[in-house]
This record gives C-alpha cells, sequence and structure tokens, in this order.
C-alpha cells in the first residue's frame, strides 16, 4: 500500500474524463496504443498506453475514460504522451476506468 497523502497533495492531480476519439497499436511496439482522447480543450490530447493484449483498438473508439492530466509529458518509441489513462490492476490485466456517457469530455474528477 502506497503511503498516505495529504489532500494539498491530492488536490495538485488533475483527473479529468476524456472521450477516446481513436486508438491504434504503436507499429514496431509489443504492448503499445496511441490514443487520441478528448478532454474538453479544444484538441485531443495523444496518450500513450500498455494495453495491447488487454483491449483491441477498435473497443476504445468512443469510451468515456479517466485521465491523470497534468502528468509531466514523457516520450515512449518516440511518441510524446501528454498524460496517463486511469486503470485497475486486476491480477496483472488493466481495467479501464471509465464514467458513464453522459458525462462530457473534461469534466473533473474529485
Amino acid at each position: 500500500m502506497a503511503g498516505e497523502v495529504t489532500i494539498e497533495e491530492f488536490a495538485r492531480l488533475d483527473i479529468r474524463v476524456g472521450k477516446v476519439l481513436k486508438a491504434e497499436r504503436v507499429p514496431g511496439a509489443r504492448k503499445l496504443m496511441r490514443l487520441e482522447v478528448d478532454l474538453g480543450e479544444g484538441r485531443p490530447r495523444q496518450l500513450v498506453a500498455g494495453l495491447i493484449g488487454f483491449y483491441e483498438p477498435e473497443e476504445l473508439v468512443g469510451m468515456n475514460v479517466v485521465v491523470l492530466a497534468n502528468l509531466r509529458p514523457r516520450k515512449f518509441m518516440g511518441i510524446l504522451s501528454e498524460g496517463m489513462v486511469l486503470a485497475a490492476d486486476v491480477n496483472g490485466r488493466p481495467v479501464l476506468l471509465t464514467v458513464a456517457e453522459d458525462v462530457p469530455p473534461g469534466s473533473r474528477v474529485r
């Protein structure tokens, strides 16, 4: 179990609902998928996630996922990831955190 955090530390996290607009395998990568996600910002964010083998790209399109939006950008296989899609770990399998369809992209999670 991770250590405790203060409410101020938690408040620094920008967790939002995002709608997956596009998903595709990263060429040459075993597990990576590139996602374009609408976070209500006027342009989609690009996220890279290790979802191959657990999800097919076409099943993610249209899904409302939970995203850590203020994670420092990082490159994976030369592709910039501008956040992190959140998932539960169920016996080593990522299970994406999703929300109801009527939650608009960009809605903050508190």
